[in-house]
C-alpha cells in the first residue's frame, strides 16, 4: 500500500512538473498567443464580412427576414424551456398515484398530483376530480383536459411554421426585385455590361441566400419542438389509460 501510494505521489508530482514547464515555457507562451491572435482576427473577419453582405443584400428585404430569425428563435426558446419543464416521469407518477389511493384514498392521490408539475399530473387530478361520479364521467374528463394540454403544448408553434415559409419567400422577392433593378440598369445604359449584370444578380442573391439560411435554422427547432409535443403526448396518452385501470381496479 505504502508502494502504491508513494507510486502515485510521484506521478502527480511529475504530471504537475510538466505542465509548470508547458505553461511557463516561452514557446508555448508565444504560440498561444499566436493561435489567439489568429482565431480573434479570424472572428473579426467573419463579422465584418457578415456585415457586409447584410448591407449589400439590401437593409430592406434582408432587415425583415431577420426579423423573421429573431422572432422565430425567440419562440422556438421559449416553447423549448416550457416542453422541458412539462416532461414527466410518468412511471413515478403512476406508481405515486397508485400508492397514494391505496394509504389515503382520492384525496391523497389528489395532493399529489397537485404537488406534481406537467400536464400529465394534471390530467391525473381532473380523473380523480371526478371519480366519485364513476369510471365513465373520469374517463371524459381525462380525454377532454386532455386535449386542453395538448393545445398548450402546440401553443404558438404555427408561428414558427410560418416564419420557416416565410423567410425564404421574402429572400426569393428580393431576389426577383433585385433581377428588375440589374435589367433596368441594363435598359438605362443601353449595353451589355457585365459588371451591371454581375452587381445586380450578386445582390439579388444575397437576400436569397440568407432566407433559406433563417429557414433552415428554425426547421431545426421546429422539428425539435415537434418531436418534443409528440414523446408528451404518447406519455398523456400511455398514463391516461393506465389511471383508468386503476381507477376501474379500485371501484372493485
Amino acid at each position: 500500500m505504502k508502494k502504491l501510494f508513494f507510486a502515485l505521489t510521484l506521478l502527480g508530482f511529475m504530471a504537475t512538473a510538466n505542465a509548470t514547464i508547458v505553461t511557463t515555457s516561452p514557446v508555448a507562451t508565444s504560440i498561444s498567443q499566436d493561435a489567439d491572435d489568429q482565431a480573434t482576427a479570424e472572428s473579426a473577419t467573419f463579422t465584418q464580412e457578415l456585415k457586409k453582405r447584410f448591407i449589400e443584400g439590401g437593409p430592406s428585404f434582408m432587415g425583415i427576414v431577420l426579423i423573421c430569425l429573431i422572432l422565430g428563435l425567440a419562440i422556438a426558446i421559449e416553447r423549448i424551456i416550457f416542453l422541458n419543464l412539462a416532461t414527466t416521469n410518468t412511471k413515478k407518477l403512476t406508481e405515486g398515484v397508485e400508492e397514494a389511493l391505496s394509504s389515503g384514498g382520492v384525496d391523497a392521490a389528489k395532493e399529489y398530483c397537485r404537488n406534481t408539475k406537467g400536464p400529465v399530473a394534471s390530467i391525473f387530478y381532473q380523473g380523480l376530480d371526478r371519480m366519485d361520479e364513476g369510471v365513465e364521467s373520469a374517463e371524459k374528463a381525462v380525454v377532454a383536459y386532455g386535449g386542453v394540454q395538448m393545445g398548450q403544448l402546440e401553443k404558438n408553434v404555427s408561428w414558427i411554421s410560418l416564419f420557416i415559409a416565410l423567410a425564404p419567400m421574402l429572400g426569393f422577392m428580393g431576389t426577383v426585385i433585385g433581377m428588375i433593378q440589374a435589367f433596368d440598369k441594363i435598359e438605362a445604359a443601353g449595353d451589355m455590361q457585365p459588371s451591371l449584370v454581375a452587381g445586380g444578380i450578386k445582390v439579388a442573391l444575397l437576400t436569397t441566400v440568407f432566407g433559406l439560411v433563417v429557414a433552415i435554422i428554425l426547421q431545426v427547432f421546429y422539428n425539435y419542438i415537434v418531436a418534443k409535443i409528440d414523446s408528451i403526448v404518447n406519455d398523456m396518452e400511455d398514463a391516461s389509460i393506465t389511471l383508468i385501470d386503476i381507477l376501474v381496479a379500485q371501484k372493485k
